[in-house]
């Protein structure tokens, strides 16, 4: 890039005279405030540059080559995307048509129009380590007027975009994405009925499974072996079907191994994907085999609840009308003034074993925190003992029953006090998910990880932008009522 903060177009408004609607109560205006305050801010402006000019590979020159999609255009429409909940559609026609937002990106009229893909690939960029490093300066910018930090810890579950997982519905996932790989595949060489009628044979399998799924197990006293072994037939012939078609895939795959080498080494991605699909739809066999036909229960550890999110979990909180989700949990360390200060995705964690390294990690960036809440899921010993060599003051419950030191410590007035004020946290996580984290459409781990802190780094400009506008709005306030003062004190 020639200049990383030049704008597009020379007539365009300067980004600091955007003006905003004041009385306004839509997200837009304060996510673009939160913007403007980041680019007119000339010490923060250079930090955030500097970071976002390590998504350029080093190879490439700066200076020459034809111009890209800004830096600054790329950070504008992954924090409304994030923020605004919106999908990449969405984000398209607002940033193509919406005048306010066309200022900010630093156009003067309608005529520059961006395109779908072209939007993706450049947000895609943003790495989950990068938007960490923003996230610090935005949130630095908030505490200037603040001695000491109060931090506030806790958990919830970002969903992935997947259906609810059976061992029969994702056995069809695999080989319904197997036999249209195939077909792909047979489509690229110019094959003749090369896997033969995908469509018909997708078809008759999804029927039969549907045939299956209908079925319902007997609720009688009296074990109806009758209606069991129609059951375990309808799973019999699903399996059959199956079979059937990995055995003709197979077949097919045969074919490739005597086309020359070179033609080999052009299609291994395609036939490593297409192998990967092949042992999740035997992994699925074995299992519904075993659970249906012998009568096993398949242990938690063995299952999978996505083929294609293969990072998704099985998470039961315990609330009340939710009683499970398929995501991963995110921990978040939030401050008194509803900054996210630091984020971690935990796989295969529970809150008792990220408690500690949440609070190291965020005193790195923030070494004013000096106390911090937790709810009970928080708790060990260990943790008990680690936090408070870290920090003033620890408010962590103990589980179970307590010692009477313990109760003198839990019953006491500060810390009944801070207890009460931890439910606070839920503000910063329902923020969170209002505003694009209660489901990642994006896909694969690194796609999750940079979609939750492009959404924290989201939440935190809006944060900024609704604390700046409120600044505003009462200087406004006192500049009415001061001319409304002024023919009172000339009179008198």
């Amino acid at each position: 890039m020639r200049d990383i903060i030049k704008l597009f177009e020379p007539s365009a408004i300067p980004i600091y005279d955007i003006k905003f609607d004041l009385q306004s109560r839509d997200d837009i205006p304060q996510v673009l405030r939160g913007l403007q305050y980041i680019y007119t801010n000339l010490e923060t402006r250079q930090a955030v540059f500097d970071i976002l000019e390590t998504i350029i590979p080093p190879e490439i020159d700066k200076n020459n080559g034809r111009p890209g999609m800004a830096l600054w255009t790329i950070l504008v429409m992954g924090v409304l995307r994030l923020n605004l909940n919106w999908d990449y559609d969405r984000l398209l026609e607002r940033v193509n048509n919406h005048q306010t937002i066309r200022q900010m990106l630093g156009h003067a009229n309608f005529e520059y129009v961006y395109k779908s893909q072209t939007i993706k690939d450049n947000v895609s960029l943003l790495t989950p380590e990068i938007l960490d490093q923003i996230n610090q300066i935005v949130t630095s910018a908030g505490h200037q007027l603040f001695k000491n930090i109060k931090g506030r810890c806790d958990s919830f579950v970002v969903e992935t975009d997947v259906h609810y997982p059976t061992d029969t519905n994702l056995l069809f996932d695999a080989i319904r994405t197997i036999i249209l790989l195939i077909a792909k595949l047979g489509k690229k060489l110019k094959f003749e009925d090369f896997g033969g009628p995908h469509v018909e044979r997708i078809q008759e399998i999804k029927n039969s499974l549907h045939r299956l799924q209908r079925l319902k197990h007997s609720t009688s006293k009296d074990f109806d072996k009758k209606q069991e072994q129609v059951i375990i037939d309808a799973h019999q012939s699903y399996l059959n079907l199956v079979k059937n078609a990995l055995e003709q895939v197979n077949q097919t795959l045969k074919i490739l191994v005597e086309q020359p080498e070179n033609q080999r080494v052009e299609l291994k991605a395609e036939l490593s994907e297409i192998q990967r699909f092949i042992e999740h739809a035997e992994r699925q066999i074995d299992q519904v085999e075993r659970r249906v036909i012998k009568g096993e229960q398949i242990p938690h550890e063995e299952k999978v609840f996505s083929l294609f999110e293969e990072h998704t979990e099985w998470v039961n909180k315990g609330k009340a009308g939710v009683p499970v989700e398929l995501g991963l949990k995110v921990c978040i360390l939030s401050d008194q003034i509803g900054f996210i200060l630091h984020h971690h995705v935990m796989q295969k964690q529970t809150d008792d074993k990220v408690a500690v390294a949440m609070v190291e990690e965020t005193q790195k960036c923030f070494p004013l925190l000096r106390s911090c809440r937790f709810d009970k899921g928080f708790h060990s010993p260990s943790n008990q003992k680690d936090l408070k060599k870290l920090l003033d003051f620890v408010c962590l419950p103990k589980k179970g029953k307590l010692s009477k030191k313990d109760k003198e410590i839990e019953y006491s007035e500060e810390f009944r006090q801070n207890r009460r004020k931890h439910s606070a946290v839920e503000s910063a996580i329902n923020a969170l998910e209002v505003h694009g984290l209660d489901i990642c459409p994006d896909h694969g781990i690194d796609g999750f990880k940079r979609y939750v802190a492009l959404a924290v780094v989201a939440r935190n400009i809006q944060h900024l932008g609704a604390l700046l506008q409120n600044q505003e709005r009462e200087r406004q306030k006192q500049l009415l009522r001061e001319a409304a003062n002024q023919p009172l004190q000339e009179a008198a």
